[in-house]
């Protein structure tokens, strides 16, 4: 679910200092991304906002998350009446989310 080694480049090309600051406005922007989402009762931008989150996810190595990003970003492309399994890609986050928060510190450990 996680890409640890993703996770430990992402801090040492930040910094250990800065790693921290990062990791929270990631959170904060994609926490932001994810309620305008839940709030919108169309999705007529669908394809743009999957792919900022995708993007996202992918720089914190938030790989199943952004996996079903990518997916439903690849389906709206190609056919822009495609049915995408939102609450998947929610639930996705916000287990992500938590395992992350979580297992951060024993994984970055050392």
């Amino acid at each position: 679910m996680i890409d640890w080694e993703r996770v430990t480049t992402l801090r040492e090309e930040v910094g250990t200092e800065d790693f921290d600051e990062v990791v929270e406005l990631f959170l904060e922007e994609v926490d932001a991304a994810i309620a305008e989402l839940k709030a919108q009762e169309t999705h007529s931008d669908l394809e743009e906002r999957l792919h900022f989150l995708k993007g996202s996810a992918l720089s914190l190595g938030f790989r199943q998350f952004s996996g079903l990003c990518q997916n439903g970003e690849s389906a709206v492309a190609n056919d822009p009446g495609a049915v995408v399994d939102i609450p998947e890609i929610l639930a996705s986050y916000e287990n992500s989310r938590v395992i992350f928060l979580s297992e951060m510190s024993t994984k970055l450990a050392g």
